[in-house]
């Protein structure tokens, strides 16, 4: 994983949900699945501001899902030309990261995985959980927002300071949505 330098470092601001954030995803999903073309089998909104109501970090999450991982580096290229910077697996195998306006002003992020990686399953339980359960989301804003405060420009602080949370809540999530696999259409 690539080290922060001192002029990387950029605030940690936690706002309310924004209602613009779902025609965000759909508009930068469309111009992804045209790079993606016929590679791409699905795309979703994840993250925090996937989930309405709930505060976060003004960055859109998108994961999108192809046949074949190793084909996605060709597509760099064409990504560049959206605006995302290429990363790699950026520290988690499997996965393609890319980012749009950089370390300091991001506005979106890609995480590419291909179908049958277990980390899509994690990311959507975690979405629709907190969807389904917005007490849970509610606790997590509050958590976000004093962490945020906390670690105003220390993303590694804010990050560590949410993980027992979203690893509490992952764990819940995953078996409800083992549970509720075929009693619900999952989508964005």
């Amino acid at each position: 994983m690539t080290e922060l330098k001192k002029g990387d470092l950029r605030k940690i601001v936690v706002v309310p949900y924004d209602p613009a954030w779902p025609e965000m995803f759909r508009r930068e999903a469309k111009a992804i699945a045209e790079v993606f073309g016929e590679q791409l089998i699905a795309i979703h909104h994840i993250g925090s501001t996937s989930v309405p109501g709930l505060c976060a970090k003004p960055i859109i999450d998108i994961l999108p899902l192809v046949k074949d991982i190793e084909q996605v580096d060709a597509y760099n290229d064409a990504m560049a030309e959206l605006g995302y910077e290429a990363m790699g697996e950026y520290g988690l195998p499997g996965r393609r990261y890319f980012r749009k306006g950089g370390q300091v002003n991001r506005s979106h992020q890609a995480h590419t995985y291909a179908l049958g990686n277990p980390e899509i399953d994690r990311h959507l339980a975690f979405r629709d959980y907190l969807r389904t359960h917005p007490d849970v989301a509610e606790e997590y804003c509050r958590l976000k927002m004093e962490v945020a405060r906390q670690h105003p420009h220390d993303i590694y602080g804010y990050m560590d300071g949410k993980d027992a949370f979203i690893k509490a809540v992952e764990k819940k999530a995953l078996a409800w949505w083992e549970q509720t696999a075929n009693q619900s259409t999952r989508g964005d």
